[in-house]
């Protein structure tokens, strides 16, 4: 492909080239002497230039949108998988909108540029060299005219890139912010109508708007105004070959044929140099473009396999958490501190603690959604940072309190790309889930539920994400208060099920509501930031004032909750 390309790249300028050295031919020869015989060959020479010339550029133009085309994928692709493998806490501090305007907007300006305007820029850079060259041959005073009245397009190119570089970059953060806007309107449209803030966030997307509008009219200016300039450079060095061209051939210096040559030469440099202006803003855009998707792609994932990682064939599910201290990224304060504790392969721990105290992000700790800062999190005796990711996560389930699901089937929610799974398998979780529901909607398990599960209740949404969540039985589960969208019918039916499927399997489950720790074989009770008690439900109410303090508020809003 690259060898077709660089053929028809060349095989097109040459016989763009040749044509005005034909034209200059006929003028001198048949036309001037008479020889109306050689008129029709040469008009047929002429034609047969300019098909070649229309067959090379076909295939410069076809093979050049091909590569750019898979390049865009290619890049595409790449990035996406970077963003699959960054850290959560990446993407904790980036706005979606800009990840997406990235991922499209960006990755296209990358190959419109490279699709056609780098590929123009060159022919155009090869253009003036080899029509310089043949000037010089025809008159090289004219020629150098010619170059005198080009020389202005460097310093008019050097102050429009000055000014357009920031233009650029602020008109594409600013596309960032407005899609931002617009998926966080498509997300959270049930509170928007809820809250009735539609004129809000209306207004909020006009001023964005706005703001884009005037960068884009300020970008079309400095772009108007550098196409002036250089469109008036070709048309000057015209009048001056036409005036001393003329005086050229009156004195005998220049044939009539030679000059109409040089004026096509003339003609072949004025669109590439209108089209600078164009280049050029491209170029700018493309420049931002990529520094945008570098900010991105040179962020290096911080939870990732080590060189000496390695796979965990059976896993026994004992975890133990030694020395645990951990603080969220560019923040000082300390959520877990010192923190140790121990869950022996079939047992399940419950965690209890104040709001903030850390039990959520200890459950994260164990996937390795989050590393600690200190300390250690082993699953069988092995560092989790010593294993493979992928084979960690194997041997862990997990199900948080906010369940997100995918705009796909409820099959394809709950199996989430695994290998082969037995219909019994699947059965059994949605058994255990409660999740029967899925039999009565319009297509079983084929009904795609939409973006973020919406057309579900949000219980529904719960149980569907407990059913992924122990599918498979996996040997470790990490459920995070998944039972708190759910009535207390259903709540205590799931806990009778989930007690069953808990039997042999290690648990670490994050605790709200006090009903919820009838699952658990011993409690620990996190304040501070470490381990402030731990033993079995009841001797933890009978020993532990601030253990009881906080299951008489959660069983206050438990109850206040049911009469409601």
């Amino acid at each position: 492909m690259v060898v077709v390309f660089a053929v028809s790249q060349v095989g097109s300028l040459v016989a763009a080239a040749s044509i005005p050295k034909v034209i200059q031919h006929i003028v001198d020869g048949p036309i001037t002497h008479r020889h109306l015989d050689q008129l029709l060959p040469m008009g047929a020479l002429l034609v047969a230039v300019g098909l070649v010339e229309f067959i090379f550029v076909f295939l410069r133009r076809h093979y050049s949108g091909t590569a750019s085309l898979h390049m865009e994928t290619d890049l595409r692709n790449d990035f996406y998988a970077h963003l699959q493998g960054l850290q959560v806490s990446f993407h904790d501090n980036w706005q979606s909108g800009q990840l997406l305007s990235r991922a499209i907007s960006d990755i296209a300006t990358v190959r419109r540029f490279v699709s056609f305007a780098l590929i123009w820029f060159l022919q155009t850079v090869v253009t003036f060299v080899v029509v310089v060259i043949l000037m010089l041959q025809l008159d090289w005073q004219l020629a150098l005219v010619v170059v005198g009245c080009m020389l202005p397009i460097a310093f008019f190119s050097h102050r429009f890139h000055e000014k357009y570089k920031f233009i650029a970059r602020r008109m594409q953060d600013q596309q960032g912010d407005l899609t931002t806007i617009i998926e966080e309107m498509a997300t959270g449209v049930r509170i928007i109508k809820a809250f009735g803030r539609m004129p809000l966030m209306q207004k909020r997307f006009e001023d964005q708007a706005g703001l884009l509008r005037g960068t884009s009219l300020h970008a079309i200016n400095e772009r108007a105004e550098i196409w002036t300039q250089l469109n008036f450079l070709p048309n000057l060095s015209l009048v001056s070959v036409l005036l001393l061209g003329g005086m050229s051939v009156v004195q005998g210096r220049l044939t009539i044929g030679g000059l109409v040559a040089f004026m096509s030469y003339v003609f072949m440099l004025t669109w590439p140099m209108d089209a600078i202006g164009w280049v050029l803003a491209m170029r700018e855009e493309f420049q931002t473009a990529s520094e945008r998707l570098n900010e991105v792609l040179d962020s290096h994932p911080e939870i990732a396999d080590r060189t000496h990682a390695r796979t965990h064939e059976r896993s026994r599910g004992r975890i133990e958490f030694r020395g645990v201290g951990f603080k969220y990224p560019k923040s000082n304060d300390w959520i877990l501190r010192d923190l140790n504790l121990v869950v022996e392969p079939g047992e399940t721990v419950g965690l209890v603690g104040r709001t903030g105290s850390g039990k959520t992000t200890l459950a994260y700790l164990v996937p390795r959604l989050y590393d600690v800062s200190e300390g250690s999190v082993l699953l069988d005796g092995i560092d989790v940072r010593d294993l493979q990711l992928r084979s960690l996560r194997s041997h862990i389930g997990v199900a948080f309190e906010d369940p997100i699901l995918f705009s796909a089937s409820v099959h394809e929610n709950l199996v989430m790309g695994r290998a082969i799974v037995s219909d019994h398998e699947l059965k059994r979780a949605i058994d255990v889930a409660q999740a029967g529901f899925v039999w009565d909607l319009p297509w079983g398990l084929e009904t795609r539920v939409g973006e973020q599960g919406y057309t579900l209740s949000g219980g529904q949404r719960q149980r569907l994400a407990l059913a992924r969540a122990v599918l498979g039985t996996p040997p470790v589960l990490v459920l995070d208060d998944p039972l708190s969208a759910v009535d207390v019918h259903t709540e205590a039916a799931i806990e009778e099920a989930l007690a069953r499927a808990l039997q042999g399997v290690t648990g670490l489950l994050v605790v709200h509501r006090p009903s919820t720790l009838a699952l658990a074989d011993r409690v620990a009770l996190i304040d501070g930031g470490s381990i402030a008690a731990i033993g079995t439900h009841r001797e933890l109410l009978r020993t532990n004032e601030l253990y009881r303090a906080l299951l008489s508020q959660e069983y206050r809003e438990d109850r206040e909750e049911a009469l409601a």
